[in-house]
């Protein structure tokens, strides 16, 4: 067990500083190596394929609807290969040129990316004009930002979405669909692994289901107003109101997010949810590149390119999982349980931070008293009663769940080096979860398990932390490794 720790431990340390970066657009030109979904080529669907995938069409797999001035219906459907696809169902009156329509759908359906919900079909027969794309199963960005009901989207999340979404932009550019319609956090949707996807539907032009600009006017792009057209620069605009609802939260109208970017009261935008858990210098950067976005001279706006640099450098914790930052399960994060799992074990499998918490509070330091009865023998000194009141310090905090001032005095009694504790570790891990630091916490979890190789708990706390960290195969066989230990221990 030790040698899997450390081979794990260089593995782990090492991947953290390996950069993340975008790869050339033609890495993925229709449908390369990242394109998960192996999609095959364009495909013209028959009405009576879409409708048994459907049901018909039924009310029951309706995903999305607009009002009767743009009245198009998005349905969930499947496939005979087992494919899930969304079905978008326009109006009649819609496309009433089927040749346009065809050549529309088959110019989008030419674009392949891991950052598009991608077109991979359409049908077109008598007065039926309908779009098949890519099924995204984890709801949309407006969903999980404005209306999230277990925990507000992480500062990491949002950084992540405004990459994707940049490169996604980017791509279109680079291919000829610069232009996109109504570009806004209904249109940003998550994919099985909680990656996020531009739905390719706004990429389809001179559709009649409605004014391209479609939202309040108060967020419309000033040169529409003025003349009824979206340009490239517009695009940029609308990017620049997602920044902000990234930002807040919530939906703000460009014009007052500015008027308190000018009078230098941009904190007053920042979502409450996000407080002590972002940079400063981060979210005014990210602000700073909101108002490029959203100049008023479409000229000074800056390009999808640029952008894309520029979020660059913002991202955080590049090597954890989306759906981790997400806060939603995909099938490969779910752990099989090991046979008779013990209270410990089941917290830990069930990230449940406060019955963790809990039952370290009720076990204390018994775990500790080898290591103490040495401590014994050594010279009492000031220094030493200065750390062990640093422990008395966070002991008492880590019983009040006051989890910065338990890292604080625990880091001042790792520190002080005179005294080697795995239940400090253990519970500076614990502190370190509940404040969101999970790297933090799996290095607390690993030391644990130097200072005592035999001690369960530290396997358990290492399988929590990588749960946290989407690493669910090394989190499954830490979970055993524990449940070994802690058996053999029982049997003693």
């Amino acid at each position: 067990m030790g040698a899997r720790c450390s081979r794990f431990a260089f593995c782990w340390f090492h991947s953290r500083l390996k950069p993340s970066v975008p790869e050339s657009s033609s890495d993925l030109e229709n449908g390369g190596k990242n394109d998960r979904s192996a999609w095959p080529s364009f495909t013209e669907f028959t009405l009576a394929q879409l409708k048994a995938a459907t049901s018909g069409f039924s009310s029951d797999n309706i995903v999305s609807e607009h009002g009767e001035k743009a009245p198009n219906v998005v349905y969930r459907g499947k496939l005979d290969n087992s494919r899930w696809i969304a079905v978008k169902r326009f109006n009649r009156l819609a496309w009433p040129d089927s040749r346009q329509f065809l050549e529309e759908a088959r110019a989008v359906g030419g674009l392949r990316r891991e950052w598009l919900a991608n077109l991979i079909g359409c049908c077109c027969e008598g007065e039926e004009r309908l779009l098949v794309a890519e099924f995204m199963p984890n709801e949309t960005l407006a969903k999980h930002l404005f209306h999230w009901e277990s925990q507000p989207m992480k500062w990491a999340m949002r950084l992540r979405v405004a990459f994707y979404l940049a490169q996604a932009l980017e791509y279109c550019s680079s291919k000829g669909r610069a232009l996109y319609h109504d570009l806004n956090a209904y249109r940003i949707l998550f994919d099985k692994d909680g990656n996020p996807r531009l739905s390719c539907f706004g990429l389809m032009k001179n559709s009649r289901d409605g004014k391209s600009y479609s939202t309040n006017l108060a967020f419309t792009p000033p040169e529409y107003l003025r003349t009824g057209r979206v340009t490239p620069e517009s695009v940029i605009y609308s990017f620049g109101t997602l920044l902000l609802d990234l930002l807040s939260g919530k939906h703000i109208p460009p014009s007052h997010a500015l008027d308190l970017i000018r009078g230098k009261n941009f904190l007053m935008l920042m979502d409450s949810a996000l407080e002590g858990h972002f940079s400063k210098d981060d979210g005014t950067e990210l602000l700073r590149l909101a108002s490029r976005c959203l100049q008023y001279e479409a000229r000074e706006r800056p390009n999808a390119k640029s952008l894309v640099t520029a979020l660059m450098s913002l991202q955080k914790e590049t090597e954890v999982p989306s759906h981790v930052l997400l806060g939603i399960q995909n099938e490969s994060s779910v752990l099989t349980q090991p046979s008779s799992l013990t209270p410990l074990g089941d917290a830990c499998l069930r990230m449940d931070l406060t019955a963790i918490h809990e039952i370290l509070e009720k076990i204390g330091y018994k775990d500790d008293e080898g290591i103490a009865n040495e401590l014994s023998f050594q010279m009492w000194t000031s220094q030493m009663q200065e750390t062990l009141n640093s422990k008395k310090h966070g002991d008492a905090a880590f019983r009040a769940k006051d989890f910065a001032t338990a890292i604080d005095c625990y880091t001042q009694f790792i520190d002080g080096g005179t005294m080697v504790s795995p239940t400090v570790y253990a519970r500076r891990c614990i502190s370190y979860l509940m404040n969101d630091m999970a790297q933090e916490a799996l290095g607390d979890a690993m030391q644990a398990q130097v200072v005592s190789p035999e001690w369960y708990i530290a396997s358990y706390l290492q399988a929590t932390c990588l749960l946290s960290l989407g690493m669910k195969h090394d989190a499954q066989e830490a979970l055993e490794d524990g449940t070994n230990l802690e058996t053999k221990r029982k049997k003693n």
